[in-house]
């Protein structure tokens, strides 16, 4: 059995090499050995576990935050595809949820009216991808337009703009709501190119593709910027009636 003092040194060298989630939980875990009877290289590979697996959560907590999706966030398994008249099955969702398309960098747009669960979905896939590991940004079309018009003037919006380009996936919700100044459109264009093949983006909108050019004023720099996202794509029209629409009792339901 270990005295006070040696445990304390013990501490102090995890800590010196990195290991400072153990520390706190270092008696518990040699009790743990103790009373298992652990051969040393299991409890080397108990502190080990321990170790990474505190690191991941912090990790998941940074990335989550860092994300800024609104509040309440549903999980993805919450959507119900039979609220759709069509657009999405439950085998592409569960395809969707392998996330195979992050490393190929692929786009995923959601296409429909409001209320069909486009920003649910968005980010439901965001979440998933969270709790695999990776970087997920979330940010409304109009506020996305707002941090790139600052971030010439102020350090939070560049900041996020750094964090934007950084993330594993973008997501950018309510493409079409309103319209967009034309060196908006630009510095749009610009961002998404630098993404192209880099960064994967999910895209809500409630605009047929062939009406793009209607939010972004140009059609040569909509055409130009289509190209660009539908090139590595999966593309999702949803069709159906509003959720909220349908069950206005269940307000906590953000579709």
């Amino acid at each position: 059995m270990m005295d006070k003092r040696s445990i304390g040194q013990t501490k102090a060298s995890l800590a010196s090499v990195g290991f400072k989630h153990t520390v706190p939980i270092l008696p518990e875990l040699i009790n743990i050995a103790e009373e298992q009877k652990l051969s040393y290289r299991s409890f080397l590979d108990l502190l080990i576990d321990k170790e990474l697996s505190a690191r991941n959560e912090k990790h998941r907590k940074r990335n989550l935050t860092g994300a800024h999706f609104p509040p309440n966030p549903r999980p993805l398994d919450d959507f119900d595809t039979r609220e759709l008249e069509s657009g999405i099955t439950a085998t592409q969702l569960y395809q969707l949820k392998d996330l195979n398309w992050i490393d190929a960098h692929v786009n995923i747009l959601f296409l429909g009216p409001p209320g069909v669960g486009k920003t649910m979905l968005a980010i439901g896939l965001g979440l998933e991808a969270i709790n695999a590991g990776y970087s997920v940004c979330f940010e409304r079309m109009a506020s996305l337009m707002e941090i790139m018009d600052m971030a010439k003037q102020t350090r939070a919006a560049s900041f996020r703009l750094k964090r934007i380009r950084k993330a594993d996936i973008v997501i950018i919700d309510e493409v079409g709501f309103t319209p967009i100044r034309r060196e908006q459109a630009n510095g749009f264009f610009n961002l998404v190119s630098e993404m192209y093949e880099r960064n994967s983006i999910i895209f809500t909108t409630n605009k047929e593709i062939g009406q793009w050019s209607e939010v972004m004023g140009d059609p040569v720099l909509t055409t130009a910027l289509l190209d660009r996202i539908l090139h590595h794509s999966k593309c999702f029209s949803l069709r159906g009636e509003s959720f909220r629409i349908k069950h206005p009792q269940e307000e906590l339901l953000k579709y």
